[in-house]
């Protein structure tokens, strides 16, 4: 008797072991998924990973107004037609969203409240993680901190730089393709040393807002500012992340040239343990640079990837450079769970904003500077390929080997920026 029970008992452990071999059981398959590729199923299965970072997406009074329908709403999606299968591709595309949707009236420059449609046409154009730490979230106040994280998960998008509550992390882990990616962002705040209220573009922030958001001081960077980056990024790897992006709004508007507090920054971040730092503010292009940290990693830092979208131009305010950006990348080889980055390269696409009437009305098109060029519809329409040409050589004099790709680092080794990018 105790026989045939031990068999009994030894055939339907078999069966058992056998369904969970095969993947057998609804609920189980798909709860455990991400827990059996980052462990024996892709233990030491390299993945191959393409992170994108876009600059400014600004909504001034004229882009809203472009994208007014007869009907009331608005449709935003035209301006991303061309870049849209850059966005797509990647594995994991982030974008800095330089406005509020407060709700109410839509307004640009001071004070952006952005229609909620624009968030729609965002997502559509691919992108997965909307950045909220800019020198404009504060523009709606404080409600439309919230709102706008609202708006902006709504439309399917994961957020970054802001929080609904004090509880919530002040950074994200995404899953891609088995692999943890952190992100980190952060923006400088106006004023605020030395016992002055703290703001940011002119409006108060209060206490209770500023445990909502990741704001920065330049001038209280070693008295508290820089451990609250570093509390984040650590939090990124207790979170089993095995790499880790930060993104910082920071520099001095419409300079070429990054200043003495972004190097500070990015050292100390790629100290910190950033994998990868992307940047904006200036509304021009910087350099692109790679850094070497304390404990010997090379680490690539996009000082300012310029504008996305706006209308600030060379109409506007006599600066062609305003109308030029880039969608910056970086590909990494990753061994999920196992820690660390095993190989990495870098490139960028440049880019660069059309403006023109079509049928009465003003349209706005990120033109991707790359081998289509020349048969670009939109320029077709403009008549504006000279200046498209004149970005592209812009760009190409300032950010040549970076548009062909860049391998920062093989196996663990250091930089080689010499190299293609594979």
């Amino acid at each position: 008797m105790k026989r045939k029970i031990f068999q009994t008992v030894s055939v339907i452990l078999a069966c058992i072991i056998c369904l969970s071999a095969c993947g057998g059981g609804a609920g189980t398959a798909s709860a455990s998924a991400d827990r059996e590729n980052r462990s024996s199923g892709t233990k030491d299965k390299a993945v191959k990973v393409s992170v994108i970072c876009t600059g400014d997406i600004m909504a001034h009074s004229v882009n809203i107004k472009s994208a007014l329908q007869s009907d009331g709403t608005y449709d935003f999606t035209d301006n991303y037609e061309y870049v849209k299968k850059y966005i797509s591709q990647a594995d994991l595309a982030l974008c800095n969203v330089e406005t509020t949707f407060g709700g109410g009236t839509p307004s640009g420059y001071p004070m952006f409240n952005a229609p909620d449609e624009l968030a729609d046409a965002i997502d559509d154009a691919g992108f997965d993680v909307a950045i909220t730490s800019n020198n404009h979230m504060m523009d709606s106040g404080s409600s439309g901190v919230s709102r706008t994280l609202k708006v902006l998960q709504s439309a399917g998008l994961d957020t970054v730089g802001s929080r609904a509550s004090e509880s919530d992390k002040g950074y994200i882990v995404e899953n891609v393709k088995g692999a943890r990616i952190g992100v980190v962002a952060y923006t400088y705040e106006t004023t605020g040393a030395s016992g002055t209220p703290v703001t940011i573009n002119g409006n108060t922030v209060t206490d209770s807002t500023s445990k909502l958001i990741n704001s920065f001081n330049y001038n209280k960077l070693d008295s508290g500012d820089y451990d609250k980056i570093k509390k984040d990024i650590d939090g990124c790897r207790k979170d089993g992340a095995d790499a880790v992006i930060c993104y910082m709004h920071w520099g001095t508007e419409y300079q070429r040239q990054e200043n003495e507090y972004q190097k500070e920054m990015a050292q100390k971040l790629a100290d910190m343990g950033a994998d990868v730092i992307f940047a904006s503010h200036p509304h021009v292009t910087q350099n692109i640079e790679i850094l070497t940290s304390s404990d010997g990693k090379s680490v690539p830092v996009f000082y300012s990837m310029g504008n996305f979208i706006s209308n600030q131009r060379q109409e506007t305010l006599g600066n062609r450079y305003t109308e030029e950006g880039m969608i910056a990348e970086a590909k990494l080889t990753i061994i999920p769970g196992q820690g660390g980055i095993r190989a990495e390269s870098i490139n960028i696409i440049p880019v660069w904003v059309d403006r023109y009437t079509e049928n009465g009305g003003t349209k706005y098109k990120i033109i991707p500077l790359d081998s289509h060029l020349g048969s670009n519809g939109a320029l077709a329409m403009s008549g504006h390929m000279s200046r498209a040409q004149q970005a592209e050589s812009d760009m190409e004099s300032a950010y040549g080997k970076y548009i062909k790709g860049v391998t920062v680092f093989t196996s663990g080794g250091k930089s080689d920026d010499s190299s293609a990018a594979a």
